[in-house]
This record gives structure tokens, sequence and C-alpha cells, in this order.
């Protein structure tokens, strides 16, 4: 009888990727997956260990699945994933209910662990090399059936001070245009309408493969892919925007019009202790030069709040620069001191109070501009994905261009017919909330008018 195997995927769509990976591995090599990992006998949980409030999200995940682990109602518990990779033999010593931990080079030879442990009956341990990661693989996709996350690239290489990635995740790596284009088929043929591409810097792409800045290239071919809608681009780092990928952005009508530009601060002695290039000046002038380069894109950023030596001045210009931006889908965090990185040895740490109250003003701020960008958008018309119906307000819901995946908003929407997980419709937006929107179906696209 096939083994019962269920998996807590934590952290951002690459950590995902790698999730999905991992099942199609165990599921070839006879394991049977279960949805609902608390029914499973073995749960493997794929951490995060990016910053500390993830890392102790990962944790608690760990102590309650050992609990049922504990109580007879699964018998192994597997870590793997980012925490497992930066905090090795510490999660050994200090988390004994764990059977089998595994570092990101192992996650090929994860069915194989997991047998051995249960032959063995002891813990075992496995921390290859991080570049055994594989760049490729079969896939069990765990997102809603009209989109996926593609990854183009593993590591980094851009060292921000405040930053653990590099050590966990490795050098960058770029993966052939050809074995992206192969999955983007696959995922196309599978259902999948929107392709979110990620990779720790979706700009660098095809530095290291082919010399020279390939996102552009890449995406050219990505677009002659039938049955695909649109391709999002996230973690995109300020540097490496081209002219070139810009144009590709404003002339494919399947890329989206939608950036995520992590720039994490605007005041250049701020940037320059994080390891970052830029100022306020250079920053405001690629957003607009991003704008007029593409009209109507909808922009995304990050900012860190509370930078070791930030003063409260250059939190102020932050704060103005949020006002005068109005940057449409922005995020605010509280700086998190993480050991082993070059900024936890920086003087001038601030309090975690103070780390808090600034990051809660930025967002406080970001919320109103929010808001009048939405009452913006009442009487227009927008194009989404249906992605669910929400029982309790009796109505669909679902995505547009502007907004991407888990960390954007969602449109609610009534409608008089029935609809299906990706049915692309036309939504009246008739009410706007903080982050939401409300409108009535309008119409629904056949296929068609897709064609068309």
């Amino acid at each position: 009888m096939a083994i019962r195997i269920g998996m807590v995927s934590l952290g951002c769509p690459k950590n995902q990727v790698d999730a999905e990976v991992m099942l199609a591995e165990l599921k070839a090599h006879g394991f049977e997956l279960v949805p609902d990992a608390a029914l499973a006998e073995v749960v493997v949980i794929n951490t995060c260990g990016f910053i500390e409030e993830a890392k102790q999200e990962s944790i608690d995940q760990i102590i309650e699945f050992g609990k049922l682990k504990q109580e007879g109602r699964i018998k192994m518990l597997v870590v793997t994933g980012c925490l497992a990779e930066r905090y090795q033999q510490e999660l050994a010593k200090e988390l004994p209910e764990v059977d089998v931990i595994l570092g990101i080079g192992a996650n090929s030879e994860i069915p194989s662990l997991i047998k051995k442990a249960f032959v063995e009956k002891d813990k075992v341990l496995s921390f290859p090399p991080k570049s055994c990661l594989p760049l490729e693989g079969e896939r069990v996709l765990s997102t809603l059936p009209h989109y996926a996350y593609l990854k183009i690239a593993e590591g980094c290489d851009n060292r921000c001070t405040y930053c653990a990635i590099p050590s966990i995740r490795g050098p960058y790596r770029s993966r052939k245009i050809e074995d992206i284009l192969e999955e983007a088929k696959w995922l196309a043929s599978s259902g999948v309408k929107e392709i979110v591409l990620v990779a720790q810097d979706t700009t660098r792409y095809g530095t290291d493969l082919y010399g020279e800045l390939s996102l552009a290239k890449l995406l050219k071919q990505l677009c002659s892919i039938e049955g695909v809608k649109w391709y999002r681009i996230l973690y995109a780092y300020p540097e490496c925007i081209t002219d070139e990928l810009l144009e590709v952005m404003a002339s494919q009508p399947k890329v989206a019009k939608y950036l995520d530009l992590p720039l994490q601060h605007v005041d250049s002695q701020v940037l320059k202790r994080m390891n970052r290039r830029g100022d306020v000046v250079s920053l405001t002038q690629l957003i607009r030069h991003i704008r007029k380069m593409v009209p109507g894109i909808t922009l995304r950023t990050t900012l860190i709040a509370g930078f070791p030596g930030e003063t409260k001045q250059q939190f102020g210009e932050l704060c103005e620069w949020v006002k005068e931006m109005k940057i449409e889908r922005l995020g605010c965090f509280a700086y998190s001191q993480e050991e082993n990185t070059p900024a936890a040895l920086l003087d001038g740490q601030l309090d975690e109070e103070t780390k808090q109250h600034r990051a809660e003003i930025v967002m406080e701020t970001q919320m109103e501009i929010h808001e009048r960008l939405n009452q913006k958008m009442v009487g227009k018309t927008v194009t989404l994905l249906v992605e669910g119906f929400d029982k309790y307000a009796e109505c669909y819901f679902g995505r547009g261009e502007m907004d991407a995946p888990d960390i954007d908003g969602k449109v609610f929407f009534s409608a008089e017919e029935p609809l299906e997980f990706g049915d692309e419709v036309r939504v009246k937006i008739e009410e706007a909330l903080d982050y939401d929107l409300i409108g009535a179906l309008k119409e629904k696209v056949h296929t068609a008018d897709q064609q068309e």
C-alpha cells in the first residue's frame, strides 16, 4: 500500500514551485498525495527562512504537526526549504520530533530519503551543495487551475546587506530559454491562462547564461505560445530595467501591464547601507519613465522602514515620496535584523516599536492612496479571470491585469449565469473598498471572442 504524504509549503512563490517539483517526485516514486496534510502518514513542511516572521511561521507549523505525530495521527515529519538549509544542525538539535531534514540541494532525493528513514527508523539529514537543486522537473500544480508560477532562475548575486537569500540559495543561475518555453507550453496545455514569472531577480535573467539581460527576449518567445492570456513579472530589480523590456511590455498584449519593482527605500544613504543603488531623484525618474513607456501600467513595490541608521529625516523623505509617486500597489515592512547578514552588525539599530510604527505610517499613507485610486475605477469595465465563488457574500470574485495572485486585491461581482475557474469575464465596477472592488458581470468572454 502506498504511503500517504501531504505537504505544507510556506513563503514565496519560488518556494511553492520547489514544493510542486517535490510533489511530482514523490508521486513518481509511488507515494499517494493527500491534499489535507493532517490526514497523511508523512507530512512535509517546505519552510521559509527569509525574515523573523516567516521563520516563526515555519517553526509554528513544525510544532503543530509534531503534536499530531505525538498523538499518533501522523508517522513521520519532514522539513525542507530555506529554514532547513539555513539552520541545518540547529533544527536537528532543537526539534527532535522531526524525522527528516533536507537542504534545498536534496529536494530531488526526497522520496529515497523518506524511505530510508522508514527503514532505518532513525533521523535522516541531508545537505548537499545548493547547486544540486534542479532547475527543471515535473510539477504537481498547487495553485488554482487557471494560473501558475514559472521560475526562470534560481539564487541571487545582489548581496543586499539585509538579506540572507544568497547564503541560503546560492549564486544566480538562469534556466535555458528552451527549457522555460517547454514548461510554459506544458502549463498552457494544462489550462493555465496566467503565468507568473518569478526568480530572486527576474530582470537579471540571462546575464550568467547568455552574457546579457535576456528577459525581453524570453518574453517575446513566450508570447508565441497559444492559450496563455497573461505573463506577469514579479521581483524585477530596478537597475536592470531596460527600454527593450519596457517596449515588449507596451507592445505585447500577453505581457500584463504590471511590474513588481522592489525598491526598499529612496534615500541614497540608506540605499548605500543596504548595498543597493539609486536615490530619490533616479528612482523618481525611473518610475516616471516606466509609466511613460508603458501607459496604464500598474506598479508594485516593497519598502523597508526602520533600517539601521535611518533618521527621522530619511524616513520623512520616504513618506513624502510615497505620497508623491502614488504607486498603485505598495507594501512596507519593518526591518528584520537577520543573523549572519552585514546589516545585522551595522550601528544605529532601531527598536522594534519604532520600526513597526514607521512601517504602519507608510501603510496608512498607502491605504489612502489606494482608496483614491480604487474610487477612480468606479464606472469602468475591467477584464477578469474568475477565481471562485464567495458563499458568504453570495458572489463571484476574480483578478484582472492590475492585480497579482495572493498579494493584491480582488474584484467581487454578481452574475446571473454560472461561471467556472479561469473564465474570462468583463465586469463593470460599481463600488470601491479599501483594497478590493465590487461590480456586476457585464459579459462572459467566449472562446471565439478570445481568438479574435
